[in-house]
């Protein structure tokens, strides 16, 4: 499993958030994200591995949670799998060489293009149906994390 991989894409909320978002009374958003993510993301990034976060959403909170973790982030994106194709040809790699988490229908596209879609466990069940790796935790729990356990066990030799 994940052979040769070349590059990590996640999608944000569903992934790295539980979905949900508090919304204040002044229009300002909230959101809860696993701190074992920041962990994984920093850990995947010394394996190697490049990572970045592709949104729907154009909102502050994705690109602030991005730099903190130091990983570049494409938001207000409509087309996701036109988004990926694009980076992928700027970065000369192979589709079947990528991980995409996603968990709902605007990450489909995204999914079916590369070679290793992966989705948390309450991703919606069409999305489930055409993951190669649905994790045991659900969004914001640490999805990152546990994908993090299963690279290191594929390339980290103790």
């Amino acid at each position: 499993m994940f052979k040769g991989l070349k590059f990590i894409i996640y999608d944000f909320d569903g992934v790295m958030t539980d979905n949900r978002a508090l919304l204040m009374d002044d229009g300002r958003e909230a959101v809860f994200v696993h701190r074992g993510d920041g962990l994984a993301v920093g850990a995947i990034k010394k394996m190697g591995i490049p990572q970045m976060i592709i949104s729907t959403e154009a909102n502050p909170i994705v690109a602030v949670r991005a730099k903190k973790l130091g990983i570049p982030v494409l938001q207000a994106i409509t087309d996701k799998k036109a988004a990926v194709e694009k980076v992928l040809k700027e970065r000369k790699i192979d589709p079947k060489h990528v991980i995409f988490v996603g968990n709902d229908i605007n990450d489909e596209g995204a999914m079916r293009l590369v070679g290793w879609p992966v989705a948390p466990a309450d991703a919606y069940l069409s999305i489930k149906k055409i993951a190669k790796v649905v994790l045991s935790v659900k969004g914001g729990h640490g999805v990152v994390r546990e994908l993090w356990d299963i690279l290191r066990k594929k390339y980290v030799k103790n």
